[in-house]
């Protein structure tokens, strides 16, 4: 026959361990107002290139002018007032994968290669033809 003991553990008076905050500035950056109002009242076009886009755009040499990041921007965001979440973008020269959700570049291809590719969980396609 097996014994089994039980161990009574001494009660405890609960005690606060709550420490107050003290009062710290942080320090943010100097942007006006009225700049981040005029930002929203364009549109908010711009259309971040994550890292990884970054790597594959200079490995592959390629380059998109700051007007055709812009067209990019209204598209991306057309699209995604149409519900679009990630989109296919194909230029003269290059295919971008563009997170409508959050307007940013996932990856990037040229087009020759491309042309080779399966494209998969996208529901947009934009084409651009600068």
């Amino acid at each position: 026959m097996e014994r089994t003991f039980l161990h009574r553990v001494p009660s405890q008076p609960i005690t606060s361990t709550y420490k107050q905050k003290t009062n710290t500035i942080v320090q943010k950056p100097a942007t006006s107002f009225s700049s981040q109002l005029e930002k929203v009242m364009q549109g908010g076009t711009d259309i971040v290139v994550s890292r990884h886009a970054k790597v594959r755009m200079e490995q592959r040499g390629i380059s998109i002018s700051s007007q055709t990041w812009e067209k990019i921007g209204e598209k991306v965001k057309e699209a995604k007032s149409k519900g679009v979440q990630d989109s296919l973008v194909l230029l003269k020269d290059a295919a971008l994968i563009v997170s409508a959700k959050n307007s940013t570049v996932i990856t990037a291809l040229d087009r020759h290669e491309a042309n080779s590719q399966i494209f998969t969980n996208i529901n947009g396609t934009i084409l651009i033809d600068s």
